[in-house]
């Protein structure tokens, strides 16, 4: 590790993502870029000079053996995660590490005894859990506001939204809509709800439409190596999950629909009340035998997806420098893989499947 107080950090990619990661590191006064790594040295060597990054490399591995390199960001495809991830913490490097952890079930329980191991620290990407919003709600249902969580139910739907590219290569995302975005509204439900063990999970999924490469006059995000012809993951998918303490989640996503719109909800209920995350953020509650709907005066009305990315960065570079312990551990991430699978599992044998 480094002597100086600022954490010196290694981007291992640099798709769309990273950007994202890069732009919060910059902002953070005790942290520094120092190195970019990416197989496209073109696209390493920009991204160095926007963000003056003294070292370029196209091989991870040397990248690793960089004693200046403190911790690193993995923004690549999710079947990679797991090798770059554990290469790192055997260096010696702390780790964010972009949802999913893994597209099995035991890649992420390698992660998870190789940060054991190392004794550094991981981080996962789970963003929506530093939403400001999130922590708010967080608190409210820690102090007993809403009685017990025994229901939630999330979407996201897009109509039209399949990036392409490596999103829509199932050899490298390890799947479609579920575990690219159902990833992210599972995770917040289940931690709202005070991760209770998962037992059990029955679900869907659907592969009828395609990406949709023929629809004129609307626009929508693309990856950097998008491509029509690469199509192998669901449209769609949907489940329901059940924990050990008796409660449930609800969930359907899609990247391509016939809906009218675009959607996105997450809402919790429980024996006091009831909260709603998205699209804005609602209590529900009673009071004089009266329900009262209640909007918190808050600066942000819903997700502020940037401010949740700045507060995971500044978290990260916290635990790295001061040992803090990180809100999303790579426990919650091996949890979170047994969910995903379970539901791909479920949906290809047409049957329920136990966790436990």
């Amino acid at each position: 590790m480094s002597t100086s107080k600022m954490l010196q950090i290694g981007m291992i990619g640099t798709g769309s993502i990273s950007d994202l990661h890069m732009r919060c590191y910059a902002k953070n006064e005790h942290a520094v870029i120092y190195a970019i790594c990416d197989l496209n040295e073109q696209r390493a060597t920009a991204a160095a000079e926007k963000y003056s990054a003294q070292s370029v490399y196209t091989d991870y591995r040397e990248m690793l053996n960089d004693p200046h390199v403190d911790a690193v960001s993995i923004c690549t495809w999710n079947n990679t995660h797991a090798e770059f991830a554990i290469a790192a913490l055997e260096a010696g490097k702390h780790v964010l590490l972009e949802k999913p952890v893994a597209t099995n079930v035991q890649d992420a329980m390698r992660i998870e005894e190789a940060v054991e191991q190392s004794g550094c620290t991981l981080l996962v990407g789970f963003v929506r859990r530093y939403d400001n919003n999130m922590q708010m709600l967080r608190s409210f249902i820690d102090a007993g506001e809403f009685g017990e969580l025994y229901y939630a139910k999330a979407s996201i739907l897009r109509r039209l939204g399949n990036p392409g590219g490596w999103f829509a290569d199932k050899n490298r995302s390890g799947g479609g809509p579920l575990i690219d975005l159902g990833v992210h509204i599972i995770d917040q439900c289940w931690y709202l709800m005070g991760r209770p063990k998962p037992v059990s999970v029955s679900g869907n999924t659907y592969r009828k439409l395609g990406n949709r490469a023929h629809i004129k006059h609307l626009s929508f995000y693309k990856a950097a190596d998008y491509s029509s012809a690469v199509n192998n993951v669901e449209d769609m998918a949907n489940a329901l999950i059940r924990f050990e303490n008796g409660a449930s989640l609800a969930v359907d996503v899609s990247f391509t629909l016939h809906a009218r719109g675009e959607e996105s909800s997450v809402r919790l209920y429980g024996e006091r009340g009831g909260v709603e995350l998205e699209p804005k953020t609602l209590i529900v509650t009673e009071k004089h035998n009266t329900i009262l709907n209640i909007e918190p005066q808050t600066d942000d009305k819903g997700l502020d997806i940037h401010g949740a990315f700045q507060n995971q960065i500044d978290h990260f570079v916290d635990c790295c420098l001061n040992g803090t312990k990180p809100i999303s551990p790579i426990a919650d991430g091996v949890a979170s893989t047994r969910m995903l699978c379970g539901v791909y599992e479920s949906a290809a044998k047409g049957q329920e499947i136990r966790l436990d």
